[in-house]
């Protein structure tokens, strides 16, 4: 029997709670390193207080991690790359997280930005179990061998029915997370690790975990939502309430929010439950801005001897309030407590000079208009290529870059936005610039495939239609921006006019589309058959981001540094930096059309030419209107 009853014996119900967070990104704290300054938007210290209260008002309850919990701000970088954590020391997110007692952790993607090694001795000192099914170690010939992590557990929990008796129940939880990590991050999992289809793997091992006696199965799956599925897909939470067997589904990856109105044209979505296809899913924002809450009543078969759900709901509460900005519960001083020595030494790095920085540098416009915040990455990247580059084969062929505006709003909200004044520029600003631990690469490509990039790149943009004059909106909101590759060393415009040449994928929908309009190197006609090098960085040259030609297979450089080392050694060397964009890239006019971009209402310090306010939003977004 694997539901035993330790109490007296009796019609059994039982009410089980299921917290989640997901996406922390090493926000253990309400803490802006790139302004430097507290914030209570987001940090697990604001979830803890929820956490508290969830456990108070239900006796059974588990709390699981999601992924993307070790990368993603300044602290990580620091315990990661500027401090290292010592053999058998504590991750300081695992150190929260004890207070916590988590049940369980999940992987997700950013988990291996800082490489096997790192994330192998904080898995080892980690205060909790960690599971994920679909990675696998390389059996030498590129192919699945044995799993590269534990797959799946089955916790044996007390749990007490309606009446305060006691049972024991077998829960278990098996972790998923995106079979793309293998091309993301390429050079640290290449010959190492392989991943299968995150469905596949739950079909495989759910009948596994029920033979071995789990009475419920929590999925978490480090995958966002999505309408449709195909194998190898990143996105398949909803299919996953598909798979025999499976009661729970906890959701991330995305950075969005379910239930919620983003997902209310999901097939079988029911938002006021909580439910896909009825069974109960969750996914808690992002940097602990909700914690996720499952609610399940659970019967049991005295004659069948097992559990079974009558009813699972799912629910979200926010630590922030979003119209009247202001924070909705108080930070529990523990988590504080825990990373205080991690923060400090954090806070320390951070601040360190770089350069002196003669006006500010934002990326509010950086959708709209050629950006200094993107072409400083841009030319550090250059210089750091053409040096590299210096003694080999490929010397005289000619350098560009690109880079793309990281910290531009969207699903990161109204403060994603990089805002360094002038004066002192320090590390944090160059994190702010450049927010991710990528490493510095070079691919080789031809002229042809520098228009399919930059075509790849342009469906950052919403179709215009030129014969209306109502007010249209400009971006996608579903195409992350740090897709939005702008290629230094050619001048082009965009006409959003046209249609999108590739679609969500990268793949090719419109085949007589061209939304790149002249586009020149050196003042004439880019030469389809010419040679060129382009600086990148390691996910892009790996084939993140599905760009056509990019499969890390024409990668001719791939540097030991970060892409934020050549940016300080770049600015120590200017020691002055002014940052200005050289304006080689514009969208093309469209007489009589009006566009509606959402930006920071701090956009309003400098806004460009033909673009006035309209309104302030709720959600602290600003809507602008730009007239050509």
């Amino acid at each position: 029997m694997t539901a035993l009853l330790l109490g007296a014996a009796g019609a059994q119900t039982v009410d089980l709670r299921i917290l989640e967070t997901t996406d922390l990104h090493t926000n253990a704290l309400g803490y802006d390193y790139y302004q430097d300054k507290p914030t209570g938007e987001f940090g697990l210290e604001y979830t803890a207080t929820l956490i508290k209260q969830a456990r108070e008002e239900k006796r059974n309850t588990l709390l699981y991690d999601n992924g993307d919990l070790i990368q993603g701000n300044p602290l990580g970088d620091f315990v990661a790359r500027v401090q290292p954590l010592k053999a058998g020391q504590m991750h300081p997110l695992h150190a929260a997280m004890r207070v916590l007692k988590y049940d369980a952790g999940n992987l997700g993607n950013h988990e291996f930005n800082y490489g096997l090694p790192f994330l192998q001795g904080v898995i080892a000192a980690a205060p909790m179990p960690y599971v994920s099914a679909n990675a696998y170690k390389d059996d030498g010939n590129g192919k699945p061998g044995e799993n590269a992590f534990t797959p799946y557990l089955i916790e044996r929990k007390i749990v007490y029915d309606t009446e305060g008796r006691p049972y024991v129940i077998n829960v278990g939880v098996i972790g998923f997370l995106p079979p793309q990590i293998v091309n993301w991050d390429k050079s640290n999992l290449d010959g190492k690790i392989v991943t299968t289809d995150i469905v596949e793997a739950a079909r495989k091992f759910v009948p596994q975990m029920k033979a071995q006696g789990a009475d419920i199965v929590v999925a978490v799956a480090h995958s966002g939502i999505s309408a449709d599925y195909q194998p190898g897909q990143e996105n398949v939470a909803a299919e996953l309430t598909r798979v025999p067997g499976i009661d729970v589904v906890l959701s991330g990856h995305s950075h969005q929010e379910f239930p919620g109105p983003v997902y209310k044209s999901i097939p079988g979505a029911d938002l006021t439950k909580g439910t896909i296809n009825g069974k109960p899913v969750v996914m808690a924002g992002f940097w602990g801005s909700d914690l996720g809450i499952v609610d399940l009543k659970l019967n049991y078969d005295r004659k069948a001897q097992k559990w079974t759900v009558a009813d699972g709901t799912a629910s979200l509460r926010p630590i922030w309030d979003k119209t009247a900005k202001k924070s909705l519960i108080t930070p529990d001083p523990r988590i504080a407590a825990a990373v205080k020595k991690a923060h400090e030494g954090t806070l320390a790095y951070v601040r360190g000079k770089v350069a002196d920085l003669t006006a500010p540098i934002t990326s509010y416009w950086a959708l709209v208009q050629d950006d200094p915040s993107v072409q400083l990455v841009s030319s550090a990247q250059t210089a750091y290529v053409k040096a590299a580059l210096a003694n080999t084969q490929y010397k005289d062929l000619p350098v560009l870059s690109a880079a793309a505006p990281f910290k531009a709003g969207g699903r990161g909200g109204a403060s994603y936005y990089t805002d360094i004044p002038a004066g002192t520029l320090a590390i944090k600003n160059v994190a702010d610039l450049y927010v991710y631990p990528n490493t510095v690469q070079a691919v080789l490509v031809t002229g042809a495939q520098v228009q399919e990039w930059l075509e790849r790149a342009a469906g950052q943009f919403k179709q215009i239609d030129p014969s209306k004059t109502e007010p249209q909106a400009l971006v996608d909101d579903s195409f992350p921006t740090y897709n939005f590759d702008v290629i230094d060393g050619v001048t082009y415009e965009i006409d959003v006019t046209q249609p999108s040449r590739y679609g969500s994928k990268g793949e090719l929908v419109n085949d007589q589309a061209h939304r790149i309009r002249n586009l020149m190197y050196q003042g004439k006609p880019i030469d389809p058959g010419a040679q060129f090098v382009v600086a990148t960085n390691n996910y892009r040259a790996s084939g993140g981001g599905s760009f056509p030609g990019l499969t890390g297979k024409n990668i001719i450089l791939q540097a030991p540094d970060e892409t934020r080392e050549a940016l300080v050694k770049y600015f120590n060397e200017q020691k002055t930096v002014n940052p200005t964009a050289d304006g080689n890239w514009k969208l093309t006019p469209i007489p009589g059309a009006t566009l509606l971009y959402v930006s920071s209402p701090n956009a309003q310090k400098n806004l460009p030419a033909g673009a006035t306010l309209l309104r302030t939003r709720d959600d602290g977004f600003a809507e602008y209107l730009i007239k050509f």
